[in-house]
């Protein structure tokens, strides 16, 4: 039965153009065991054991899948480099791409001594400040946020990962006032206004989507002034952006920064 759910699954997924692993990371999710466990007979038994009429709630949770809900919305977790971070609505899920940035981050940090102070600044989910904390033991992070509904995610990630981390509810424009660090990062909203989105993305929340304007740059400036403000002399900023801002952020950074460097 379990090979016969999980095969018309697929099909489903594959017909809207959704990958056939959602199917198996799904029906996994449900049982309570990982995706890998489903093809250990004695983990996926043992778990088959302390379910009932398991058909109707699969089917539920790929109806889901098939309306365009995110699939970490879901399962309720995001992957991020070695983090499960909790995530749901009024959260972004971090993508693929931030992984790239920290790695970027942890290489320049690692050419600095002592103790590194970091701002995550628009945090959401903490992926960033966490990642950073639990990989550079010198690290020591603040994260800020603004939306009531992205703090629920971050407390729940910060207490599970780097319990000492502070959590600052705020905006980015006035935050931390007084403040000095060694490095700001963000994942600011930076789409542009009227941008068509995937309805996937829908779900996720518009105010850590679009950056405002018809470039979308009116928040990322916002982010970089207040990363000017913040940072010590010397110390590092790192921002995501679209493909296509590169040259944008880095005519905004030309007044207060120097060793202007972007990466695809």
């Amino acid at each position: 039965m379990v090979r016969d759910l999980i095969r018309s699954a697929k099909e489903k997924l594959a017909q809207a153009g959704y990958s056939e692993v959602d199917a198996e990371i799904l029906f996994a999710h449900l049982i309570g065991i990982n995706r890998m466990e489903l093809h250990n007979p004695v983990a996926l038994e043992n778990a088959m054991q302390n379910v009932g009429d398991i058909a109707e709630d699969f089917h539920q949770l790929l109806n889901r899948r098939l309306s365009h809900e995110p699939l970490q919305y879901i399962t309720g977790e995001a992957h991020f480099r070695d983090l499960t971070l909790e995530v749901g609505p009024g959260v972004l899920v971090p993508r693929p791409e931030s992984e790239l940035m920290v790695s970027y981050l942890l290489a320049l940090i690692e050419q600095k001594d002592g103790l590194i102070s970091v701002i995550d600044l628009g945090a959401g989910s903490g992926a960033l400040s966490i990642a950073l904390s639990t990989e550079c033991e010198r690290v020591r992070a603040i994260a800020v946020e603004k939306s009531p509904e992205a703090l629920v995610w971050l407390r729940k990630n910060v207490a599970r990962y780097v319990e000492e981390m502070r959590v600052v509810e705020g905006d980015v424009a006035d935050a931390l006032i007084g403040v000095k660090c060694d490095v700001v990062v963000a994942n600011p909203p930076y789409l542009p206004d009227g941008q068509v989105i995937p309805t996937e993305l829908n779900f996720e929340p518009e105010m850590a989507l679009f950056g405002e304007g018809a470039d979308g740059m009116d928040l990322p400036r916002v982010f970089i002034k207040t990363a000017s403000r913040l940072l010590k002399s010397g110390g590092l900023l790192a921002m995501e952006h679209n493909e296509i801002q590169g040259p944008l952020i880095s005519k905004e950074l030309e007044e207060d920064f120097e060793s202007i460097a972007t990466y695809q």
